[in-house]
């Protein structure tokens, strides 16, 4: 088991956040997470307060978190109270300032993670009082300032370093396989993000036809366009935080079977293990 300071803040056996993709993260897929040592977090981004509390029930006794998109939540705040009510794991912000509902969490004694795409809401986050915050790359880097997650993660770091010491860091963005939460690991994460991986499982997809695209699918899919020859592009596209105008996570070309949940978040756990000790022999002669 890779100990880390997210398995020892959360009780985790495994590294590995849901990430909550709007949509795609319902209560069945947090709750297998969940069982499987990891940290589930329900993908309430589109604010619907029904199917959010559906996927509460659905996740039936199994503690998980809730995600939001930050400038959803603002035209509907009264719905943060709502799941804090339910004594939720984690709250979990991503695209907007998290400081006007920090208090609230913070008075839930709820853990607050704050996904970040640069500096500035690093910064932000850290000034909300962030437990955790995620170091989420763009698949579109060199783009219109984006910034890749290994380029923005050790940068993060650092800031963490100097500023904020006690704040944990977590790695997002195109993370599929134990190669990606080693290398996480090794550049200062805690533990990582997965969205793609997690849902191309039997919980995610089940008996889901999309099944059958996802693993024939190649990194270059990720390009398709609304005219694709893709029949289930849409499904394909929505991965990347959760937007049908964004890409799926770059990951998906690795992604060659679609076993269970505890499967995945083992063999990346035992995995990861060996590929840092079998670095550290590298370098260390």
């Amino acid at each position: 088991m890779i100990d880390t300071r997210l398995t020892r803040l959360f009780g985790l056996t495994c590294p590995v956040v849901l990430s909550p993709m709007p949509g795609l993260a319902d209560g069945r897929l947090a709750s297998a997470v969940a069982q499987a040592g990891g940290l589930g977090i329900i993908g309430g981004g589109g604010c619907d307060a029904n199917w959010i509390e559906t996927q509460f029930r659905e996740a039936g006794r199994e503690a998980v978190g809730c995600g939001f998109v930050t400038w959803r939540l603002a035209q509907t705040p009264e719905l943060l109270d709502r799941v804090l009510a339910r004594r939720p794991r984690a709250i979990f912000l991503t695209h907007g300032d998290p400081r006007p509902f920090a208090p609230r969490i913070a008075q839930a004694k709820t853990r607050l993670i704050c996904q970040v795409q640069d500096l500035h809401g690093a910064a932000l986050a850290v000034e909300a009082g962030a437990d955790v915050i995620v170091a989420q790359g763009n698949a579109a880097a060199g783009h219109s300032g984006a910034r890749s997650t290994f380029t923005l993660l050790p940068e993060v770091a650092d800031f963490l370093h100097r500023e904020a010491h006690d704040t944990l860091l977590l790695a997002a963005g195109g993370i599929t396989d134990s190669r990606g939460l080693a290398a996480s690991l090794v550049m200062g994460a805690d533990g990582v993000v997965m969205g793609t991986r997690l849902w191309a499982s039997r919980e995610g997809l089940g008996a889901d036809h999309h099944a059958r695209h996802v693993l024939r699918a190649s990194g270059d899919d990720t390009k398709l366009t609304a005219d694709a020859d893709w029949p289930d592009h849409a499904a394909i596209r929505t991965l990347h935080n959760g937007s049908p105008e964004s890409p799926a996570s770059e990951g998906i070309g690795v992604i060659r079977d679609v076993p269970s949940v505890d499967e995945i978040l083992a063999q990346m756990d035992q995995k990861a293990s060996r590929l840092m000790v079998h670095a550290q022999r590298k370098v260390i002669r």
